[in-house]
């Protein structure tokens, strides 16, 4: 998603009173993020309804959407809102009042992201370089352009390719195990 800047830049003190919901900080600066498409809400909202099942079913963790801050470091301020994340019971239970929080300052497990056609490459590039500085161990790249999902994951020299999945090809996720969804669930 294409940003749009706010003229001054903010540090942490400031950020806790911010009054905006969808933005994201980059060393300071704040950028509000457009309203996503209709298209993209309904990939995410799929997405998050299949993922938050599994993760019930199972008792795995926590399956949360955007907005909500994920905080990469204090100073130079820098926060992401991915589209999805998914935190582990055991990673939750590290977070003192987890339910009243409206941030993170640990790394989810794992980031879906679902790109969108302003996304620019520079602007994806430097997303991942942060989740890759705090540990997300897996990111889900969801491509509605090719309706495909690639699952990234974490390794010590930056992200690899898990995988590319279409169609009726069940995603296979190191975080989450094998998964009933198919990227022609979430682009149907």
């Amino acid at each position: 998603m294409a940003l749009t800047t706010i003229t001054h830049r903010v540090d942490w003190d400031e950020y806790l009173r911010l009054p905006l919901t969808h933005y994201e900080i980059i060393d300071g600066e704040v950028n509000a993020l457009p309203t996503p498409s209709f298209k993209h809400q309904k990939i995410v909202m799929r997405l998050g309804r299949h993922l938050d099942s599994m993760a019930e079913s199972h008792n795995s963790g926590t399956v949360l959407p955007a907005p909500y801050d994920v905080v990469i470091q204090r100073a130079p301020l820098r926060t992401h809102q991915p589209d999805l994340l998914f935190l582990s019971r055991e990673r939750a239970k590290q977070i003192p009042d987890l339910q009243e929080q409206p941030r993170i300052e640990v790394a989810p497990e794992l980031v879906i992201e679902v790109l969108s056609p302003s996304d620019t490459a520079s602007e994806w590039l430097e997303k991942l370089r942060d989740y890759h500085q705090i540990g997300v161990q897996e990111v889900w790249v969801v491509d509605p352009q090719s309706a495909s999902v690639e699952v990234l994951g974490w390794s010590e020299s930056g992200w690899q390719s898990l995988g590319v999945y279409v169609g009726e090809q069940q995603v296979r996720s190191k975080v989450l195990g094998d998964t009933p969804i198919t990227p022609a669930m979430l682009f149907q």
